[in-house]
Parts: C-alpha cells; structure tokens; sequence
C-alpha cells in the first residue's frame, strides 16, 4: 500500500512539474507575441563562404543568456547545419524551419561558454548577434567538430565588416 501511494504521489508530483514548464513556455510565447517574423529565406543563395554540422543552441535577448526567445521557434535546441553566405548566415535545423539572418543585420560574432541551459568549454559555442526589427537577439552554435569553429569564426566576422549595416541612419 505504502509503495503504491508512493508511486501516486511521485506521478502527480511529475504531472504538475510538466503542466508548471508548459504554462512557463505559454506565458513566455505571449509576451513575445510582438517579436517581428524572422527573414525569409532567399530563393537563391550565393555558394556557401563557410559550413558546418552542429548543435543550434537557442535565440535569446542580446546580453540575457538566459531569456530564450519562444516564438518562431527560436528557443528550441536542434540538430543543425549553419552555413554562411554572402547574403547572410542559415540555420537549417532538424525539427524545426529554418532561420536566416541577412548579412546586414549581423552585428557581432564572438565565442561563449555557455548560453540558455548549454555550458561546454571556454569558447566552445560560436554567439551571432543580430538585429530581428528592432530587438537585438544572441543566437548560440555549437560545431560538432571543433576543427570548423575557427573557420566559421572568421568568416562570419569577415561577412559583418563587409556587410552594410542595416538601418544605420535610425541607430537600429
């Protein structure tokens, strides 16, 4: 009788932690209902300067790595492939659409430990920061082999001083 009751209250227990984290991601999902839609992907993309397989991280506020960005999907952790292009940077993510990132609206490249519930080694994720309207997001990558970070690294910060910045003349 003991381990049964226990067994109950273990599953109600486990029941409402999981309704608790689906009210969370709800509740956060309306607070950003205003975040604009992400840039369509072009129809035809130059050759890729730079690729490689990895880890999408997640999209968070620029400078609160713990405010995951819910809407468009932009907080989930997947399988990715990055690839950057002359006209910008792709995410092509298993499970979930893709997220493009116009080169102009790129505004920074550097190397993290850790983000949005991901910690790995010193420098071990490649951060993007870049402009989605007017909210300046941080979105996470981890290569899956080490060796294609620092070429990605490169080309992604030659790619945002080449580029023209986006909206210069209204400070966005």
């Amino acid at each position: 009788m003991v381990k049964e009751l226990s067994l109950l209250f273990t599953l109600v227990l486990i029941a409402a932690a999981l309704a608790l984290i689906w009210l969370g991601w709800r509740n956060r999902l309306r607070r950003q209902a205003d975040v604009e839609p992400l840039p369509a992907v072009p129809a035809v993309l130059g050759s890729p300067l730079a690729g490689a397989d990895g880890q999408y991280v997640a999209s968070t506020t620029a400078g609160d790595w713990l405010d995951r960005i819910a809407v468009h999907q932009l907080g989930i952790r997947t399988n990715a492939v990055l690839s950057v292009h002359p006209e910008g940077v792709l995410f092509e993510r298993s499970g979930a659409g893709p997220v493009f990132i116009p080169a102009a609206r790129l505004s920074g490249v550097r190397q993290e430990s850790g983000m949005a519930g991901k910690f790995v080694e010193k420098d071990g994720l490649l951060v993007l920061s870049w402009m989605l309207g007017s909210r300046e997001l941080d979105t996470g990558f981890r290569t899956r082999r080490a060796e294609d970070k620092a070429l990605l690294l490169a080309t992604l910060q030659d790619l945002i001083s080449a580029a023209p910045q986006a909206d210069a003349d209204s400070g966005k």
